[in-house]
């Protein structure tokens, strides 16, 4: 039996969409999974996001990594679920959905979407990195010669290494240009590489660059190699609540496969 997919971009990060609400999809075959995220004998993709019905809320996200396996949240991937959402008729201007990480509310205005975060109460201040969990946990770290910075090898370096080791962290590197904007290039696990944005790495990035008192703002613009994203937030004795992220989300081509 054929399967319909959307393929759906936010600021270069990529996903292949299916319209799960009627239990057709094997969620339990993680090869397929990965052949379809795979660029060269897939879809190609940076993960597989189901759409699927919830008794409360108006969807629910199951994400999986372009390796077959579910994971923890997925910044881009949920702010472009919520444009599927809204293709499919299922929303219309806003959403309330449940993802692996808790419940989500989004709006969403044109080709922009609003996707409201986790809130986050724990950055871990190291030496020479940040480490927190924006529902999905990042290392984030300064390095000035990031456009020749080479994101594979290094990333994967810490990505694997202590601390982190078998379940891994992703990995931020991340230029300061001004107190509002900061360029970032992230190692996503999962996906093993460079990806062109990851959402939950712009929104850690934010944070993390407030709590070590780079900038004292609270709307800051991510500079990634597939575009702009922003994020906004309030504090409160060290909780980072009401953590919203912000960009486009847009449909590339529809198919079956």
């Amino acid at each position: 039996m054929q399967q319909t997919f959307y393929k759906y971009q936010g600021t270069g990060n990529d996903f292949v969409m299916i319209d799960n609400r009627q239990q057709t999809f094997d969620k339990n075959n993680t090869k397929h999974v990965a052949s379809l995220c795979d660029r060269r004998f897939g879809i190609g993709a940076d993960g597989l996001i189901l759409l699927e019905n919830h008794d409360d809320l108006d969807f629910k996200m199951v994400y999986y990594n372009a390796d077959g396996n579910e994971s923890s949240m997925c910044g881009n991937g949920g702010r472009c679920l919520v444009a599927f959402a809204k293709q499919l008729g299922v929303i219309k201007d806003k959403a309330a959905f449940e993802a692996i990480d808790g419940l989500h509310h989004a709006t969403i205005d044109g080709d922009i979407v609003k996707l409201q975060m986790v809130d986050v109460d724990t950055v871990e201040k190291h030496e020479n990195h940040v480490f927190l969990d924006t529902g999905s946990p990042h290392h984030v770290q300064f390095e000035n010669q990031i456009e020749s910075f080479d994101i594979k090898t290094e990333g994967s370096k810490i990505r694997y290494g202590t601390p982190y080791n078998e379940a891994g962290s992703n990995v931020n590197f991340v230029k300061k240009i001004s107190d509002q904007i900061f360029t970032v290039r992230t190692y996503e696990r999962g996906v093993e590489d460079e990806t062109l944005s990851c959402g939950t790495g712009a929104t850690a990035v934010a944070l993390a660059m407030h709590a070590i008192n780079e900038t004292k703002e609270n709307l800051i613009t991510l500079r990634v190699p597939g575009g702009k994203l922003q994020v906004s937030f309030e504090v409160e004795n060290g909780l980072y609540k009401n953590v919203w992220l912000i960009g486009p989300a847009k449909l590339v081509f529809k198919g079956a496969v």
